[in-house]
This record gives C-alpha cells, sequence and structure tokens, in this order.
C-alpha cells in the first residue's frame, strides 16, 4: 500500500526554471521555487499544513465575524476557528482533499466540493487549475453553484511570498492600494473602510522598506492589480491578480513571542480576494464588499499569478 503524505497527494509541474508542488489537501501551493530559489514559504509533504500556507480559500477568504451571518432571511452559524478570536476563518474547502480532473508536466486541474453543512447548506463544486509557464505560476479558480438556490461566495489564494535571503524588515514592498479596512486590534473584526494617503503603516503606492510595519489588513481602492515585494539583495517575487479581486489581505506574518517564534516574519502573505473580511454580512457595512451570489449553476472565476523578479 502506497503512503499518501500528510499534506495529501503531490503534484509536481515543471516549465523552466519554474518548478511548483500542489499539495491535494486544501489545493495547497506547497512550493514555488525559480532557478532554485523559493519564491514562497514552503513546507515539507509528509507535514500537516501549518494553517492556511498556500492554501485556497473558498467559499470566502478571509474572516466572517462572530461566525455567524443572516443570507436570504436565514441566520447560520460557523466553526469559530481563528487563533483564539471570535471568527470563522478562510472558508470550507483548505482541508478537502481535491482530487484531480486533468494534469501533464506543467499543469494540474484539481476539484473538490463544499457540501451542504448546518452553516452553509449550499453545494459549491470547486475546480481550481494551477498552469506553470514562462511568465510564473497562475492558479485559477472556477465555483459553481450546484445547489438549486442561490448562495453566497468568495475565493482568494493564502501564498507567503519570499523576496529574497534578507530579513522581511529589509525588503521593499509596493501595492496600488488607496484605502485600507480599519480593523479592531482584538478581533479584527471590520469597523471603516479609510484612506491610506500619510500613513507610514498602510501607504504603499510608492515602493519603500517594510521595515517594522506590523500589518495584517485589507486593502481595496486597487488600481494596477499587482504586489512587489524586492529583497536588498535585487532578487523578488511579484503577484497579479485580475480585477474580480478587488480586494487585497496583506500579512506581515508576525507571531506571538516575537523572534523567539521561528516563523516570525519569515513571508509576507498577500491575498487577493474576491470579496472583503467579513463579507458574509455585507448588510452591515456602508461600502462594497463584493461578496458574489451565485445563482443556481452559476459560475464565478477568479485568477491570480506569482511570478519572480
Amino acid at each position: 500500500m502506497t503512503s499518501i503524505p500528510l499534506s495529501g497527494t503531490q503534484h509536481t509541474l515543471r516549465s523552466g526554471e519554474y518548478e511548483a508542488t500542489i499539495a491535494s489537501i486544501g489545493a495547497t501551493l506547497r512550493r514555488l521555487t525559480h532557478a532554485g530559489r523559493e519564491l514562497t514559504l514552503s513546507f515539507d509533504a509528509d507535514t500537516v499544513r501549518p494553517s492556511f500556507r498556500g492554501a485556497t480559500l473558498a467559499p470566502w477568504p478571509n474572516r466572517v465575524a462572530a461566525g455567524t451571518y443572516d443570507f436570504a432571511g436565514d441566520t447560520y452559524g460557523l466553526p469559530i476557528a481563528d487563533d483564539g478570536r471570535p471568527n470563522a476563518l478562510h472558508g470550507l474547502a483548505s482541508w478537502l482533499d481535491f482530487a484531480v480532473v486533468t494534469a501533464s508536466d506543467d499543469r494540474v486541474t484539481l476539484a473538490a466540493t463544499i457540501v451542504p453543512q448546518a452553516g452553509y447548506p449550499w453545494r459549491v463544486r470547486v475546480e481550481t487549475t494551477f498552469t506553470l509557464a514562462a511568465d510564473g505560476l497562475t492558479q485559477t479558480v472556477v465555483a459553481t453553484n450546484e445547489s438549486g438556490e442561490s448562495a453566497p461566495f468568495g475565493t482568494g489564494p493564502h501564498p507567503y511570498l519570499v523576496a529574497g535571503p534578507s530579513a522581511l524588515d529589509t525588503w521593499t514592498f509596493a501595492l496600488d492600494a488607496g484605502q485600507v479596512l480599519d480593523v479592531t486590534p482584538d478581533t479584527l473584526r471590520p469597523v471603516a473602510l479609510v484612506d491610506v494617503a500619510g500613513s507610514t503603516r498602510f501607504d504603499w503606492r510608492a515602493p519603500r522598506v517594510l521595515g517594522d510595519a506590523a500589518v495584517d489588513h485589507a486593502f481595496t481602492g486597487i488600481g494596477a492589480h499587482v504586489a512587489r515585494v524586492t529583497d536588498p539583495t535585487g532578487t523578488g517575487v511579484e503577484m497579479t491578480w485580475d480585477a474580480v479581486c478587488s480586494w487585497v489581505q496583506v500579512y506581515t506574518c508576525d507571531q506571538p513571542g516575537g523572534s523567539a517564534n521561528p516563523v516570525h516574519r519569515t513571508g509576507l502573505a498577500v491575498e487577493p480576494m474576491t470579496c472583503a473580511p467579513d463579507a458574509f454580512n455585507a448588510d452591515n457595512y456602508d461600502y462594497d464588499t463584493g461578496l458574489q451570489i451565485l445563482a443556481p449553476g452559476a459560475q464565478s472565476t477568479a485568477s491570480w499569478r506569482i511570478s519572480a523578479v
């Protein structure tokens, strides 16, 4: 009997100087390299994936505050799982075992179905394709509502970008986003959408060094749908995404215990999202959360790419 690694079946893609490994649990980007250089935080195949590192997030990315929301006249409760915070985190697909639909040397399509359950009583098929080419690794997610009723939906990825060998504090970051979502410091629940202008913590429209900035926030008002992080040695990583991802979460990977934690500030999470944090509670906010409502049989498509700089 063949032993399957703890992170699931492994799918290795190669194209030119790029190599990517996708783990089937959560359709997770486990490793991405260019000319042998790590572009994302990786982990061993026979390891339970650390948190949501590299996972595909659906039917919502980010958080649902208190794990509760109202939809079509009913109230639903979701499992609470947010590092001690009272929120539902990163959807229901991240621990599903995605099956192969098609595969080749530089491309794999995986699929899994979110089945109806107490907190999300809709059946949604999530099919995702990873394609490796000269311009990097592109992931496309196609979600299909296989239920007889409309369903709320959102998606996004959760990679941690690695610019190079230097410390994250020395990396230069750029993101053309004019607004940031202010959140409560304890629960990270949305408070208000504010302009980034004049903020040394949140205005990255002109490239500058991250320094000691601690960020775990969602940005919108996006001009160019691209984020870039570069190392003082000259290497870097760029992430681009299509316009349906009108939000992007940026997280500097600050960990409890600070530098005593080996994962502390070791990668920069850049998470394009089709909707805002707590979008399932869209009626509570005075801005467009981007929540999609999938009619029966309807599909939603979103795509993003990670490239070496």
